[in-house]
Formats: C-alpha cells, sequence, structure tokens
C-alpha cells in the first residue's frame, strides 16, 4: 500500500511541479494532511514510545529469573524499589520542577483540581492492577499469554480511545485495528484461557494510557512519582498480610532494581512523554511492538513451543502496525517541486 502510494505520486510529479493533492482519493489525501505537526517533531514523540515497547519486550530476560518466587512478592518489592528511587531523585534534582507543579494546582479552577486527581488516582490503580496480573500471568500461565495481553491492549485502547476522547482514525486505520483482531484471534484459537487472561491484563494498561491521555499541563516525571507513590500506599496495607519472608538472595534484589529502573521508571516516563505529542490509540497500537518482541524472546531464549499459526498471527499483528502509522512517511509540507522525481 505504502509503495503504491509512493509511486503514484512520484509518476504524477516526475517532470513537473506538484501542485497539492488535487486528483489524489480521500485515504491517499489523509496521509499527506494527517500529521500537522512536522515529522521530526513528531518523530521523537514515536522514538519514546517505541523505545519503552521495546524494552518492555524483554521483560521477561529479568522477570523469568524470579520465577520461583511469588507474584505478589515481585509486585511488592518493584513498587516499593521505585517509590524510594524516584522520591530520592525528585529531592535532588527536581525540587524546582515540584514546587511548579504545586502553582500550577493550586491555579486550576476547582472542578480541574478534582479532575486531575480522580486522574492519579486512577492512574495509579490501573498501573498497579497491570503490574500484577501481567507478573501473574507472565510466571504462572506462559510468556505467550502475557504476550496475548499487550496484543488484545491497543485494540482496547483504541476504542477506548474512540468512545472516551473521541479520537478519530482514518479508514486505513481501522483496516489495521481490524488486522489486530484478526490476529488476536487466531491466537486465541489455541487457549480461551490465554484469551481471558490477556483481556484482564490489556484492559488495564488500556484504561491507564486513554486516563493518561487526558492528564496534561503537569511535569511528567512528576507525574510518574505520584503515581508510583499511590501505588506503594495502595500496596503498603497488604504487604505485612501477603508478602512472604524477607528474600536473603543478592539475586533476587539485583534483578529487582534493574526491573526498577530499566523496565519500570525509564519506560513508563517514556510513555507518558509519549502521550504528550501522540493521540492513545496511536500510543496503544504501538504497544504491540513489545509482545512482538516477546514472543521473539520467547521463541528464541526460553524455547516456548511455537507453531506455524503464531507466526502467522504475530506477522498479521506486525502488518497491522505499520499500516496505522502509514502516515509517518509522509511528511505534512509539500516537497519542493522535482523533488521527488529526483530522489527516486
Amino acid at each position: 500500500m505504502i509503495y503504491v502510494i509512493l509511486s503514484v505520486r512520484t509518476t504524477l510529479c516526475r517532470g513537473k511541479p506538484f501542485n497539492g493533492l488535487t486528483g489524489f482519493p480521500a485515504e491517499i489525501k489523509f496521509y499527506f494532511r494527517y500529521n500537522q505537526q512536522p515529522i521530526m517533531k513528531k518523530s521523537k514523540y514515536y522514538l519514546a514510545a517505541i523505545t519503552a515497547y521495546s524494552i518492555w519486550g524483554l521483560f521477561s530476560l529479568v522477570l523469568k529469573p524470579l520465577n520461583h518466587y511469588s507474584s505478589v512478592d515481585i509486585l511488592f518489592y518493584r513498587v516499593f524499589s521505585c517509590a524510594i528511587l524516584l522520591l530520592l531523585f525528585v529531592a535532588l534534582f527536581k525540587r524546582q520542577a515540584v514546587r511548579d507543579t504545586i502553582v500550577t494546582f493550586k491555579s486550576l479552577p476547582s472542578a480541574q483540581k478534582r479532575k486531575v486527581i480522580l486522574l492519579n488516582i486512577a492512574g495509579s490503580i490501573f498501573i498497579t492492577g497491570n503490574w500484577f496480573s501481567f507478573i501473574y500471568v507472565l510466571n504462572h500461565i506462559s510468556i505467550h499469554a502475557a504476550s496475548l495481553a499487550y496484543l488484545v491492549c491497543p485494540v482496547l485502547t483504541t476504542l477506548l480511545a474512540f468512545l472516551f476522547l473521541k479520537e478519530k482514525l482514518s479508514r486505513i486505520q481501522w483496516i489495521s485495528v481490524a488486522l489486530s483482531i484478526t490476529g488476536c484471534m487466531l491466537l486465541s484459537f489455541a487457549s480461551l484461557l490465554d484469551l481471558s487472561f490477556a483481556v484482564l491484563v490489556g484492559f488495564s494498561y488500556a484504561c491507564y494510557l486513554v486516563s493518561q491521555r487526558m492528564n496534561t499541563g503537569f511535569d511528567k516525571l512528576i507525574v510518574l512519582s505520584v503515581h508510583i507513590i499511590l501505588s506503594s500506599m495502595i500496596l503498603l496495607p497488604f504487604f505485612p498480610s501477603y508478602a512472604g519472608p524477607a528474600p536473603t538472595s543478592p539475586t533476587f534484589y539485583y534483578y529487582i532494581e534493574i526491573m526498577a529502573v530499566v523496565f519500570t521508571i525509564i519506560p513508563l516516563f517514556l510513555n507518558l512523554y509519549a502521550l504528550t505529542g501522540l493521540d492513545s490509540s496511536t500510543t496503544g497500537m504501538l504497544l504491540n511492538i513489545n509482545p512482538i518482541i516477546g514472543f521473539t524472546v520467547a521463541t528464541l531464549v526460553f524455547n516456548e513451543p511455537t507453531t506455524p499459526l503464531e507466526v502467522i498471527s504475530y506477522s498479521i499483528i506486525l502488518l497491522a502496525v505499520i499500516v496505522f502509522n502509514a502516515h509517518m512517511l509522509f511528511k505534512s509540507k509539500d516537497p519542493a517541486p522535482g523533488s521527488i522525481g529526483k530522489a527516486v
């Protein structure tokens, strides 16, 4: 599809100036006009999202060595460690940002203050539920089931963004959503249990993405710190009753710290940053990168059995990601006269 569009535009422009989009079908015009921001300004948000989801795709590398520990213990120590590290970082390097955030919050009308408080509490609940369910599925069901969760999530995110944020998609992007659903359905034929857990995990993170798309106007590291601290406060009352004996192995704490910094704080911050420049549906669709990498790791590193149906399904979903984001291949401004013909 992308090659055809390029070929059509190149053929029409060769040897003569490009005079706008006259004569192009509506779908092709959409590709050129969809992005109003210059492509270089938009690309940094894409890079942030792609980096975050690529990191999460490798999460099983640090989680599998801890599979003899309970999911609850991993969650407790991960969240508490993140909260302590972020508190230290903010206290040392972000004090001015904290003061600015407080001033901004105080200047808001009462209704807006309530909305901000609700969005941050909801975000903390969603992300805490997502962490627990994901760790449980990854360690006690399978890596493939956990990967399926983040294949379902983009579809759920797109639908929630369409319903609650009124985000509009082109016809081709809806086709890409249909391709993604097709891939998920093919994968679910192998195990309806996997699909059930996938919907649970995926829905919690889809809610987080959509809610934080509305949470604007504040320093994203401060927002992330609030979410992590609230999450730790949610979990703290359950720690005495549900936590096992304190782990004594240094290896446990080594992986927990890697998990906290590399696989939690950094990608979550990048994800929140990406949401400042991309809509929820685009960010959600890019999330497919996570399970595709996770599937590859499961197959090549952990030797989980793979079927041809799974390979076909993941290939369809990868195609869906490419189709959904195809507009990024086109600049919002027309090139200089004759430049496309010369380049080709």
